[in-house]
């Protein structure tokens, strides 16, 4: 979600509702505040997704692969991780009375929402089977265990990876004949089962795997909600079926119905993390349409919400090394071809490029002529400069886009880090609650009524 893929993604918007593209608003187009983040981690230039969701959740700096735990980590050591773990901005939240929530694209074990309630030397640790036999027997546990047992009570989870949370070989309840869909834990554990024995008895909650049961919950009378929609990532936004898989925008609109039930406000991490996968894949088409449902929440939550009581911060976690230029003119298909051929090699070729990755092609030691192919279809692989199985991201800064009450501490640029601990201020959760008795902090509104829905793109941002 690096600025070349949001201004693309407004140029896409646009030209899906028959304008030229370059003038359309996007929703976070319109948020007052805008700052730099730096992504870097601590042993890596060009960030990976663990680190940079440790920085802008936990407020911490850490190495790449590692989920919320310091840089005193080393990269799949168990043994190193033992005291080191860093709390989220979800935890701080949760500790302060708020009711929480994660939204994602992807597996919920995924990265970026994985920051928010787990911590490991590995970020790929889904489930016990993904797991070295030495790490288990020290004593770490999977990203899975982690969500039902670290946090129990987290009133709101939403997104993919049903089979991390089965026995191995149990066969998933809408792909029962795909191996690939089976359960994959090792431990025996039906962690769904153990998510609904947690909950108070008093309390209203409900597991749900599809479309049409998110959709009828009585959002008004539901405490919590646990809703895995596919085995692994939910479908690209191009590839969704209607019929069983909810898009990212009635996501976020469950999410916020249930958790502003709670007058001590609330905190959502909010993710749109295939976009972050189809720059993986080449496939631009995909991400761009993925950033455009990521606006759509954005816009749903904006519907729901007050800027006066409620911080809104988008951001990415990490760019991509994607990009577009060749002069096109205005108004030209952002994912078609540019009028004029190359004045080199004499070949036509697209505004839209990598920098590396899976599209990079050659026949006979030339460039591949793409005079008779359809740029426009979700699986075309842009070109890259460098051969690469997966496309990397980009080690640049990234955009942080905000509004609401302290909106305007985001400013300048400012490590990754520095982002949840704005929230919490705004907030007055974490340690740094000093502000909070102060009477001009109150201005006309009462402070318990502060809450804050953060969307990621990530990317998020990010989102991987």
């Amino acid at each position: 979600m690096g600025v070349s893929t949001v201004t693309a993604t407004r140029i896409l918007k646009g030209q899906m509702a028959g304008e030229f593209g370059e003038e359309t608003q996007l929703e976070m187009d319109k948020f007052p505040y805008v700052a730099l983040s730096k992504t870097y981690n601590t042993d890596s230039q060009v960030p990976d997704s663990a680190g940079t969701a440790t920085a802008f959740l936990c407020g911490v700096k850490t190495n790449r692969g590692t989920l919320a735990v310091n840089a005193a980590t080393v990269l799949g050591n168990c043994m190193s991780s033992k005291g080191n773990e860093v709390q989220s901005i979800l935890r701080w939240a949760k500790d302060a009375g708020k009711s929480v929530g994660v939204v994602t694209t992807t597996r919920i074990t995924h990265a970026t929402p994985a920051a928010a309630f787990a911590h490991s030397a590995d970020r790929n640790w889904y489930s016990d089977s993904n797991m070295p036999p030495e790490a288990i027997a020290q004593g770490c546990k999977d990203i899975a265990w982690q969500l039902i047992e670290n946090i129990p009570d987290i009133e709101v989870i939403l997104g993919g990876g049903r089979k991390y949370m089965y026995p191995l070989g149990t066969p998933d309840v809408e792909y029962p004949e795909d191996p690939k869909a089976n359960g994959t834990r090792n431990d025996g554990e039906d962690l769904v089962k153990v998510w609904q024995e947690k909950k108070d008895p008093s309390k209203v909650s409900r597991y749900v795997w599809n479309r049409s049961q998110l959709l009828s919950l009585d959002k008004e009378h539901v405490d919590y909600v646990l809703g895995l929609f596919e085995p692994n990532d939910m479908a690209y936004e191009l590839k969704r079926r209607n019929t069983t898989d909810p898009s990212l925008s009635e996501m976020v609109d469950s999410a916020i119905h249930i958790l502003q039930k709670n007058h001590l406000g609330y905190f959502l991490l909010v993710e749109g993390g295939r976009i972050d996968h189809g720059h993986h894949a080449g496939e631009a088409s995909l991400a761009l349409h993925e950033a455009v449902e990521l606006d759509r929440a954005i816009h749903v939550a904006e519907d729901l919400t007050s800027e006066e009581d409620t911080l809104t911060v988008v951001t990415a976690d990490h760019s991509h090394v994607f990009t577009f230029g060749g002069y096109p003119p205005r108004g030209n298909p952002i994912l078609g071809k540019t009028p004029e051929l190359s004045d080199a090699d004499f070949k036509p070729y697209t505004s839209i490029l990598y920098g590396n990755g899976p599209g990079f092609k050659l026949e006979r030691g030339e460039r591949v002529n793409i005079s008779d192919i359809d740029t426009t279809n979700p699986n075309y692989q842009a070109q890259a400069a460098v051969p690469l199985k997966v496309e990397t991201h980009g080690g640049e800064d990234v955009a942080i886009l905000a509004k609401g009450p302290m909106a305007h501490l985001f400013h300048g640029v400012c490590e990754q880090s520095y982002i949840p601990y704005v929230m919490a201020y705004a907030a007055c959760i974490g340690e740094n609650k000093a502000h909070c008795s102060q009477r001009a902090y109150h201005s006309d509104s009462a402070l318990l009524s502060f809450s804050f829905t953060s969307v990621l793109p990530l990317v998020v941002w990010l989102v991987l």
